[in-house]
């Protein structure tokens, strides 16, 4: 018989002999003459066949009538290993950099001396730096210096901020805690480092809350962030009416306060008078910043404190609304007729209301509506406008003129514990002609807006811009 050609597989964890036949390049191995050998090596060759069975011990398995491919499958199984990548955790560069360079201060070249402190630093690294790669390459007298004492003008950098800053240059990321962030922006900025200037920006408009949204927005400003001032008064917008607090109260400015209760997106809860509420307790904390008292006591204590000062300052705000009302009655006005966005940004009541969870409801929001008495329905996801003439009893006078006219925009909202917007979603401006007592769907929510408390809004324009307009060039004496 001709000698049987085969290649020699190893068990699994099983070094290759030296000497082990077949090992040589081209070799082949020959058939063990006695059993043991093929025992001992773990593998059996059964008569009248030409393949190799695995056998255990001195047992083999072997069954006359079928074949294994147990080899094939170690085979690939070990094949299969060999291309199966292993993680194994090394110490990256940036880290050995960050180590080494940063905090060891190896192989240093400069020293940047700045509040007391003093870092030995690199000027390969500083160069990344706008403010040092300047320093360096012009013919400043620091370009040829190994000591540089740094002169910081900014109140809001410390030695913490600058350790930030300066190791930023020596790795890859920089964690920033919400707390810190002003601190580090402003030792950004000094320094000229536009990618951790971004990177405190990104941290800003993710953490904006009650405690952080007045220094954001201030800090914004100073150091030229003007998405972070944008997404900060958004916030602000959102959340002065609808989670009102005493310590932000204290920490708004007159110049903010002016934007939030001027601007038509105010998130209003109620009605106008509500912003009026809102902004006299406003000004109370600002003439009495020294109160401490919970959020329930400061309504009564304001009219307390306000009842000893009584002025005739809001006389011309009332007078202007009684000759609206009167001119919309006697005129017979019919309302707005086109979309004037100038004149509904400007001139538009706003009205709000909280849904603490699903269900019906049904309200009126009360105030100067020229005769519109407008009763608002939330059903089965549907938000639903009616003009109120005959069908339910109103307190005021009401308008009985055939079809009336309203412009509006409708905004829901939902928002998370710490303020931020989650969803939402507006009509636009739109124009809403009603018959008596007729009403009309205005909005139909998806099931996805539905995240209770949900947050309604909506700015109405009852009369139209020439009628306000007629009451602003000629202001007459009511009482007259």
């Amino acid at each position: 018989m001709g000698s049987l050609s085969s290649r020699v597989l190893r068990q699994p964890g099983r070094a290759r002999d030296p000497q082990e036949p077949g090992s040589g390049n081209g070799g082949s191995a020959r058939r063990p003459e006695t059993g043991g050998d093929a025992v001992g090596r773990g593998f059996c060759y059964c008569s009248g066949s030409r393949k190799r069975k695995r056998c255990s011990g001195a047992h083999c398995y072997c069954h006359p009538d079928s074949e294994t491919d147990e080899d094939e499958e170690e085979g690939n199984e070990q094949q299969r290993l060999l291309n199966t990548p292993r993680r194994k955790k090394l110490k990256s560069t940036s880290k050995y950099i960050y180590q080494t360079l940063f905090l060891n201060g190896e192989n240093s070249d400069i020293k940047i001396c700045a509040l007391g402190e003093e870092w030995s630093l690199h000027k390969i690294y500083l160069c990344q730096s706008g403010y040092f790669s300047s320093m360096f390459s012009g013919s400043w007298k620091e370009s040829g210096m190994n000591t540089i004492e740094l002169e910081i003008p900014d109140q809001n950098i410390d030695v913490e901020a600058l350790q930030v800053a300066f190791g930023s240059l020596y790795r890859d990321d920089v964690l920033i805690k919400p707390s810190r962030v002003v601190a580090i922006l402003a030792a950004a900025c000094m320094l000229q480092l536009d990618g951790l200037i971004q990177q405190c920006g990104e941290t800003m408009k993710e953490t904006i809350n009650v405690k952080t949204v007045c220094g954001y927005y201030t800090s914004a400003g100073t150091y030229g962030l003007d998405s972070v001032k944008k997404k900060c008064l958004e916030w602000l917008l959102n959340n002065l009416m609808t989670h009102q607090n005493v310590e932000l109260f204290k920490e708004l400015s007159i110049n903010v306060m002016k934007q939030l209760i001027g601007s038509s997106n105010l998130f209003v809860m109620q009605v106008e008078m509500d912003v009026y509420t809102a902004l006299k307790k406003w000004m109370f904390l600002q003439l009495v910043p020294s109160w401490n008292g919970s959020l329930k006591q400061l309504l009564t204590e304001t009219d307390v404190w306000f009842s000893k000062r009584r002025k005739d300052w809001l006389s011309s705000v009332y007078k202007q609304q009684w000759l609206a009302m009167l001119r919309a009655e006697q005129d017979n006005e019919v309302g707005p007729q086109e979309i004037n966005k100038e004149e509904l940004e400007a001139n538009s009541m706003r009205c709000g209301r909280k849904l603490a969870k699903d269900g019906e409801y049904c309200w009126r929001w009360t105030g100067f509506n020229f005769g519109f008495d407008l009763l608002v329905t939330y059903t089965n996801r549907y938000i639903i406008f009616k003009r109120n003439t005959l069908n339910q009893p109103c307190s005021g006078s009401v308008s009985l003129q055939p079809r009336r006219s309203v412009a509006f925009r409708l905004r829901l909202a939902s928002f998370d514990s710490s303020g931020k917007l989650i969803c939402s979603r507006t009509t636009g401006y739109q124009i809403l002609t009603l018959e008596k007592d007729q009403e009309q769907v205005v909005m139909n929510l998806d099931s996805r807006l539905l995240i209770f408390p949900l947050y309604i809004c909506c700015n109405f324009l009852y009369i139209s811009p020439e009628k306000r307009t007629e009451n602003n060039r000629h202001p007459e004496n009511p009482e007259n």
